[in-house]
């Protein structure tokens, strides 16, 4: 997968299919329409690609409002590593800014995905808008194509139980500790990605040895505090683990502590240690114990739930 940074430097694809969008979770509907895209693109001879936004457009369009406290469910790096695993030809990185915001659709389908990347057919999700204050959808760019001569297509909505996908119900569902429902909607594991640090050094005298996660981007979301069924990825090697998210004082906008526990006979980490947490289940929620054994007795059960629930 190629990856560009400007629509000059992208105006070398041959045979474009393009989409637009965020793309944060990369999730099943998302999937979709990137399944499409890589199939139309065989059937012209031609490139998939996707344009995306960093930031998030509401970071910048409503900084004091609804993008103020928004996480993201991917970083920018696990996006990227996930639409590599789609078959993407090309991804285009576009930086969001308030000027961009205010490029008409006219001006975004004519200038740019015309223009400057020459595309042969634009592929939108369903209930897709685009432009400035939204004002392009499928309707309009079906009328612009009669026009213009270029094709278009659009992904009808992917469901989940008879429950529509969306990042939104993804960050929601995280937000309430449901995992399970979050990597049904997302099709692939909700992960935490940052460094290792040393752990609570009386855990460890009790056979539990722990560590610390610094998630690496402080954007990323974090699921609610309490106790998890993970399984982490450390140098290349699995192991099913516990992991505890607490957050001080129980206030969110604080920085929250993320400890783990490595099973399966793990070694102990390395300060410095990259690891991905994957996340299975919450098993429980935050418990303040009255007294050190009442904590070895409830991480043995933890432990056997992951054993139980992890394979």
């Amino acid at each position: 997968m190629r990856i560009f940074r400007s629509f000059d430097e992208a105006g070398c694809v041959r045979n474009a299919v393009v989409t637009t969008g965020t793309f944060d979770g990369v999730h099943l509907g998302h999937k979709a329409i990137i399944n499409r895209l890589n199939r139309l693109a065989g059937e012209v001879q031609g490139e998939s690609m996707l344009i995306t936004f960093h930031p998030h457009p509401r970071k910048v369009l409503y900084p004091e409002s609804e993008g103020r406290n928004l996480r993201m469910i991917l970083t920018q790096e696990e996006k990227i590593e996930h639409l590599r695993q789609t078959g993407l030809q090309n991804l285009l990185i576009i930086p969001f800014t308030i000027d961009f915001s205010q490029i008409s659709s006219y001006t975004f389908v004519t200038e740019y995905l015309l223009g400057k990347l020459h595309a042969k057919v634009i592929v939108v999700g369903y209930n897709h808008h685009f432009g400035h204050n939204r004002e392009g959808d499928y309707s309009y760019l079906y009328e612009l194509s009669k026009k213009l001569g270029f094709g278009v297509e659009e992904i009808p909505m992917q469901e989940i139980q008879n429950e529509s996908v969306s990042s939104t119900k993804i960050r929601k569902a995280l937000q309430e500790g449901n995992i399970q429902r979050a990597n049904a909607y997302l099709d692939h594991l909700f992960c935490l990605s940052g460094i290792a640090s040393e752990g609570n050094p009386f855990l460890h005298e009790k056979g539990f040895p722990t560590s610390f996660l610094k998630v690496s981007d402080p954007e990323k979301l974090i699921p609610p505090q309490g106790v998890y069924a993970v399984r982490a990825r450390v140098n290349d090697t699995s192991y099913k683990g516990i992991c505890n998210i607490f957050f001080p004082d129980n206030r969110y906008d604080l920085s929250p502590s993320i400890e783990f526990i490595l099973l399966e006979q793990a070694p102990s980490l390395i300060s410095g240690t990259k690891v991905q947490l994957f996340f299975h289940k919450r098993l429980r929620g935050f418990i303040q114990f009255a007294n050190p054994e009442d904590l070895i007795r409830q991480i043995t059960s933890d432990k056997q739930q992951v054993d139980e629930l992890i394979y």
